[in-house]
């Protein structure tokens, strides 16, 4: 996982969506540049020179407003930016867990391989002795080449989870001959306790974060609009006009008269936008209200699965295998029966082996639901529809 923060380049370049929001709210915080109007008009010998210079009051007077919305923004830039990470983070983890597995399962898959191939060759020689019919050894080829098929669909399973692990850490050039643990980690000795785990959601989910920012950025929208909807555009500074035998200085004053526009349109489009961020605030608590409750049951699930796997069945299976083994050596059962039984064995250790598998994803899921990072995070679209409900002027 600390590989993968790292090194991970799609990550990376989710890092330079900070640089851009910051770009941003430095950007909202400066004046526009003066414009400057320059007019010559000449006639009958006689000439005249209008000059002025126009700062613009408007941006002068919703700066304070328009540098908050930008702020806002900028802090769900960040809050998009780490769930991000929690996400790389968490499928990180998964990748990890599944190329462990997927390892470890290769050498029973092998056993049973080996298995399958001792009784194929046993079965081609007995029925060559005479000692066997055709149909029993037909039944032993078709498990050999059935365990041969499935040996290959194993390494295939773990090079294709490994090579996701080696995308998913940015891993380039030598760096992909990493070596993975021989089996996956133990069970814990009890699985964890969940309390107020809703309401703890509710608090720490980044999604849920971002959602109630988007919501106060709108809401600060709608009020610049509000309040510039008959005024959209006042500029106003020095100017001067030259006369051939004076020069006259003075004040420009460019007003925006609401005569075919009266802001009716931005007003409800910045009313249904904030009732629509605010209906999405409240679908993201609730799904993560689920979201939590239902990463916690196939956590908890998963949990008594595997434990089932390491203290039940395998252990039967094992003691199955040693009484097996003496009968055998008493001559009670044959060959045959003994490989059968070792046939079983290895695939109730990989059925233990899928079993802890599947807890150790439901944990990282688990993690996962109670950060927000199961569900990802929404882009601030919502603030930038917010930044944008008053058109260019309105900034």
């Amino acid at each position: 996982m600390q590989v993968a923060l790292l090194a991970n380049r799609g990550l990376q370049a989710s890092y330079a969506e900070l640089g851009v929001a910051e770009a941003d709210l430095v950007q909202a915080g400066r004046l526009a540049n003066p414009s400057f109007g320059y007019m010559r008009v000449r006639g009958d010998g006689e000439f005249e020179i209008e000059r002025a210079l126009v700062f613009s009051v408007f941006q002068i007077v919703t700066m304070p407003i328009a540098s908050k919305i930008t702020r806002q923004r900028f802090e769900q830039a960040k809050l998009a930016v780490s769930a991000e990470m929690l996400s790389v983070a968490a499928e990180t983890r998964r990748a990890y867990f599944g190329a462990v597995a997927a390892q470890e399962a290769i050498r029973y898959f092998e056993q049973v391989k080996d298995s399958a191939e001792a009784g194929a060759e046993l079965a081609r020689r007995m029925f060559g002795a005479g000692n066997y019919s055709a149909l029993r050894r037909a039944r032993e080829q078709a498990f050999y080449a059935d365990a041969v098929a499935q040996l290959a669909r194993a390494r295939q399973t773990a090079a294709a989870e490994r090579e996701r692990l080696t995308r998913l850490m940015g891993l380039w050039g030598e760096d992909i001959a990493f070596k993975l643990p021989d089996r996956l980690p133990e069970l814990p000795k009890a699985p964890a306790e969940l309390r107020d785990a809703e309401q703890t959601a509710m608090r720490t989910r980044l999604d849920i974060e971002a959602s109630r920012r988007d919501l106060e950025a709108l809401a600060e929208s709608l009020g610049l609009t509000k309040a510039t909807r008959f005024v959209n555009a006042l500029d106003i500074g020095p100017a001067q006009v030259r006369e051939p035998h004076a020069v006259l200085n003075g004040f420009e004053l460019r007003l925006e008269i609401p005569i075919f526009d009266w802001g009716q349109a931005r007003i409800a489009r910045a009313e249904v936008l904030y009732m629509q961020a605010a209906n999405r605030t409240a679908e993201t608590a609730v799904n993560a209200r689920s979201e939590v409750r239902e990463a916690y049951s196939a956590y908890r699930t998963a949990y008594d699965l595997a434990r089932h796997y390491r203290d039940e069945i395998v252990p039967l299976r094992k003691r199955i295998s040693d009484e097996n083994l003496l009968r055998y050596g008493g001559m009670l059962i044959g060959v045959f029966e003994l490989l059968a039984d070792a046939r079983e064995s290895v695939a109730a250790v990989n059925a233990a082996i899928e079993a802890t598998r599947e807890f150790w994803l439901a944990d990282a899921d688990l993690q996962a639901a109670q950060n927000g990072a199961a569900a990802g995070m929404r882009r601030a679209a919502g603030t930038a529809q917010a930044m944008a409900i008053a058109g260019p002027k309105g900034h």
